[in-house]
């Protein structure tokens, strides 16, 4: 039997303007309970949260929270009045010694001086000292809205322990897939302004929401056929009784206002990514490069190579350097020693996360034209502005909305819309998926994995990077960085497999099956082999022809399957040409891999 609620909303109504935010809400909190609440950006999330903190007033509806129970909220942008320092802000309002004690260890965990200022206070520690205020007196309920933001990783894998040791009911927004499926064990999706409840965890959702959406549009669509039938009835069938044939048509009037009022489903962004002509082959080759700020050792002799179509994945924890370690590799800043030779007709699309390029003053409209008319510029091509919107889910009576004005998650599909304009071959992203939604995540995934270039980016979100990345370029300290093939979770994998044998792990591999690179911070274990082998400097001169002829009978098979007509006139040889397409794709990668890894092989025995 079910624990009763501590913590209820029911049939909550709220509208800003003219628009309905939340249309009958409810959820409800029981203790222990680890509810996840997910939705698209502006669905009202942040809303309910704090109806539910008691922050709100809704325009109708009612909020229930038993006696003696104990709620905390963390917002998503705190604030410090009053208080001068962590350990002042942290301590406010404290009274039992526990707590004080429990205070005191928080800051500890989250490295964080009671001493030190609020002000000048990085977006991290500014996430880190809210986590401690809000955890410290140990409340009934934790109201978290995107506790994530701006941690770095070590600092989410500490945050994901300490809250599962709480005894708290934790109600829990967040863009981060891992964070969520790793803490919830119900979702609660908040949608078009009401709230459905699934008693399972993240992990179980997305397949859920689509089957949910499927039944919508199959309703409709039933609708829409009824409507139809009527109204051919109202056409052709109008000469029976007058009080029946009134009710039906009042009956079709229903009809047609239900199916006006629907709203179906928020669409997703419709982005490509304007691709520049093929870069070269090599793309970023780092030699031995270091870099120092006074005595902190930022990057103490790393090497790597990237080639083009490779996705690498910078982490580590805020202040290793990973935004340093991305400018030497672009070329933006100098190493202190060693070099960064740079590859052939590179153009470079850079997306930080500082949302740079847009003005204070500017409006939706002047962002996405650089201030100047009515039409957007992409590449050769114009396209009218609000078109332009449309695909990055920006309303048309949003056109003139100041960009300051904007939430988290909009400014960062209106810095996505201002730079997937250029043309490009490189993406430069630094903390990409900060405030944007899932679907909005499933798109940026999705442009990665179509982009024809190079990609180069810095995360935390873990899932994202498991999604998105071939290779991870990992801080290990004091200026050390190691590049491990695969995503995020391949990193942990090797990582703990390395401890076991360190030394194996100093050397530079090529896993050809997955044409994934495994390079290393310097200095490199010493070296028995001089030259490559007879066999190898063979493959090397045979292979780049065996990729030609996989590359050119790739290219007949897709123009002959093409034909949409050929499983009919000729299922047998339709089949053979999918077979053969599919052998021919894998051995092209496993050739591809094979190459590069003899060339750089080649290119270090040379010098």
């Amino acid at each position: 039997m079910s624990s009763p609620p501590i913590l209820y909303l029911q049939d909550v109504n709220l509208t800003f303007g003219v628009t309905p935010l939340l249309e009958g809400a409810d959820f409800s909190i029981a203790p222990g309970e680890r509810l996840c609440v997910v939705g698209r950006n502006g669905s009202g999330k942040s809303t309910l949260l704090k109806i539910a903190a008691g922050m709100v007033e809704p325009d109708s509806g009612e909020r229930f929270v038993q006696p003696g129970i104990m709620v905390s909220y963390l917002d998503q942008d705190p604030t410090f009045k009053g208080s001068s320092t962590i350990g002042d802000y942290v301590l406010a309002e404290l009274m039992d010694n526990e707590d004080k004690q429990r205070a005191f260890q928080l800051m500890a965990d989250l490295r964080l001086s009671p001493e030190q200022g609020l002000e000048n206070l990085s977006g991290g520690e500014r996430r880190r000292v809210a986590l401690a205020k809000v955890m410290a007196p140990d409340p009934d309920i934790l109201l978290l809205d995107e506790p994530t933001n701006h941690l770095d990783l070590p600092a989410i894998e500490w945050l994901e322990n300490a809250l599962k040791s709480l005894r708290s009911a934790l109600v829990l927004i967040s863009h981060d897939r891992r964070f969520l499926s790793n803490m919830s064990r119900s979702t609660l999706w908040l949608d078009r302004g009401k709230t459905s409840l699934l008693k399972k965890g993240f992990h179980h959702f997305e397949d859920w929401r689509d089957q949910e959406i499927e039944l919508e549009m199959t309703r409709v669509e039933k609708l829409d056929r009824k409507i139809e039938r009527e109204e051919h009835w109202v056409r052709h069938g109008v000469s029976g009784r007058r009080k029946r044939n009134v009710k039906r048509l009042a009956d079709l009037a229903s009809l047609k206002k239900q199916r006006r009022d629907h709203q179906g489903p928020t669409g997703n962004v419709k982005a490509q990514v304007n691709e520049a002509e093929m870069s070269g082959k090599l793309v970023v080759k780092a030699d031995k490069i270091i870099k120092s700020f006074g005595d902190k050792k930022i990057v103490a002799q790393f090497s790597t190579q990237i080639k083009r179509g490779d996705r690498v994945g910078l982490v580590g924890a805020n202040g290793a350097g990973k935004t340093t370690m991305l400018n030497m590799l672009i070329g933006e800043l100098e190493p202190d020693d060693g070099n960064v030779r740079l590859g052939k007709n590179l153009q470079m699309l850079v997306l930080d996360q500082a949302r740079a390029g847009i003005k204070r003053d500017w409006t939706i409209k002047d962002a996405l034209t650089d201030g100047a008319g009515d039409y957007v510029t992409i590449g050769d091509d114009k396209m009218h502005v609000i078109g332009y919107m449309k695909d990055f889910l920006f309303h048309p009576s949003q056109m003139r909305t100041p960009a300051n004005v904007l939430s988290g998650g909009e400014l960062a599909r209106l810095l996505l819309a201002r730079g997937l304009r250029h043309p490009s071959n490189v993406l430069i992203m630094d903390e990409p998926t900060n405030d944007l939604d899932l679907e909005t995540l499933d798109l940026l995934q999705e442009l990665i994995a179509d982009y024809q270039g190079t990609v180069i980016l810095v995360s935390h979100d873990r899932d994202f990077l498991d999604r998105t990345v071939t290779s991870v370029i990992n801080s290990e300290g004091e200026g050390q960085w190691i590049e491990y093939a695969g995503g995020y979770s391949d990193m942990l994998s090797q990582r703990k497999n390395g401890s076991e044998n360190s030394e194996k792990d100093s050397s530079k591999l090529l896993d050809n099956k997955n044409h994934e690179k495994h390079a290393i911070s310097e200095p490199a274990t010493h070296k028995t082999v001089t030259k490559l082998s007879y066999k190898q400097k063979y493959a090397l001169e045979q292979l780049p022809r065996e990729i030609s002829e996989l590359e050119t009978l790739i290219d007949d098979s897709k123009k002959l399957l093409s034909d949409s007509s050929l499983f009919t006139k000729d299922p047998e040889l339709f089949s053979k040409t999918a077979t053969a397409l599919d052998k021919a794709e894998t051995r092209l990668a496993e050739a591809e891999a094979e190459w590069l890894e003899l060339e750089i092989l080649r290119e270090e025995f040379e010098g």
